[in-house]
């Protein structure tokens, strides 16, 4: 399994901006490109969710919800991904995850809280 660690998570007011990383310290740069990454996240009370998802290659897709506010990106290099969330909302007060997925594996991270409230 991937090793995932999140960071950047926090409490922020509406309409404010954060930014989550997740890095796979513990990969080789071969490995870390084997796999598809995505952020997710789950709400209280709610089904997790996906939020967004990037390829090895870079195609990226993100949620109808966050389309125009939030953004995927990868650096393989340094085995992360990013997810850049702006123009917030209440509604994406979550605990958001970071996941790892190949052919033979499927791993999560522990998971970072995000809460936007005034």
């Amino acid at each position: 399994q991937l090793h995932l660690v999140e960071s950047g998570g926090g409490s922020v007011q509406p309409g404010g901006s954060l930014r989550l990383s997740c890095v796979a310290p513990r990969a080789i740069f071969s490995v870390f490109t084997m796999y598809e990454m995505a952020w997710y996240r789950q709400a209280p009370g709610k089904q997790r969710e996906l939020v967004a998802a990037i390829t090895s290659s870079g195609s990226a897709n993100v949620a109808d919800s966050v389309k125009g506010r939030f953004t995927i990106s990868r650096n393989n290099s340094r085995k992360t991904v990013t997810l850049q969330m702006s123009s917030l909302k209440s509604e994406d007060t979550a605990v958001y995850y970071c996941n790892a997925r190949s052919d033979s594996d499927n791993s999560w991270g522990q998971g970072t809280p995000v809460t936007v409230s005034s």
